[in-house]
């Protein structure tokens, strides 16, 4: 493992810094690769039931380390092979992770490091947060999900209009729009309450959590009888689950249920 990339495991929820601080957690290879495997086996691994992403320092990701990038196109490498080999597959991890994701936004988020925070469940800002959709600022269009999750989160028209017109978005704006889950009143609380979310979160029906995104995902985008045809199927696969079995009886015997995510 790099030391781009920092996870901590603390019970059951697991926390992935983006760590290169001095280049406001700038996407170079070495972290991209780090993050896709990383999420990969996060994915099949029980002991996570929830994830927390962060990024050290004063920001949360500015998108691709644009030096490294700079490399490569005086070396005649112009296809940005990277979006098909790192970007897609990230993009993908995160929004169909069976498991909630909470991103701990401070500083600024632009770039692909703003469209991972949107493929989140939940995004915690700050003061400092800014949301930046950077991408036409330097020719490009938008990638890691932005297309598929910004128009979800604010809309078709405000969508088009934060990615054509490239501007920042402040913490208060953000959370107006949605791209906040949550505002805190100081930098210093955000981590602390993605991590007291991921940990609430982590203690509840996980198996149900991620039917319960499966379902949405279908929903948002299919028709009623696909709709209908996914809600029937999560729920054959949670009626079956050991913690569904516990909850009735808690509920029966007017007992707080306890839930193993099985």
């Amino acid at each position: 493992m790099t030391d781009s990339l920092l996870v901590d495991r603390t019970d059951a929820v697991v926390t992935l810094t983006l760590n290169r601080p001095e280049a406001m957690n700038a996407l170079d290879v070495d972290l991209k690769e780090a993050l896709r495997d990383t999420l990969a086996q996060l994915e099949s691994d029980r002991t996570c039931r929830a994830i927390v992403l962060a990024g050290a320092g004063r920001g949360f990701c500015v998108g691709q380390d644009l030096r490294e990038h700079a490399e490569q196109l005086e070396s005649g490498k112009t296809d940005l092979d990277t979006v098909r080999a790192h970007y897609n597959p990230i993009a993908q991890r995160l929004a169909n992770m069976p498991k909630p994701v909470v991103a701990a936004v401070r500083g600024m988020a632009a770039g692909a490091g703003a469209s991972f925070a949107l493929l989140a469940d939940f995004r915690i800002g700050g003061p400092s947060t800014k949301f930046l959709m950077a991408f036409a600022n330097v020719g490009l269009a938008g990638d890691s999900g932005v297309s598929w999750s910004l128009p979800r989160i604010v809309g078709h028209a405000r969508a088009l209009e934060l990615l054509l017109l490239a501007e920042p978005v402040d913490a208060a704006s953000a959370e107006r729009i949605g791209l906040l889950s949550r505002l805190v009143s100081a930098d210093d609380e955000v981590l602390p309450a993605a991590h007291e979310l991921a940990s609430r979160l982590a203690a509840g029906p996980t198996v149900a959590y991620g039917a319960i995104k499966r379902e949405l995902s279908v929903g948002d985008a299919g028709t009623l009888s696909d709709a209908l045809a996914a809600e029937a199927q999560a729920q054959a696969i949670c009626g079956a689950t050991d913690d569904h079995r516990a909850a009735v009886a808690s509920f029966l015997a007017k007992q707080k249920p306890v839930f193993e995510g099985r």
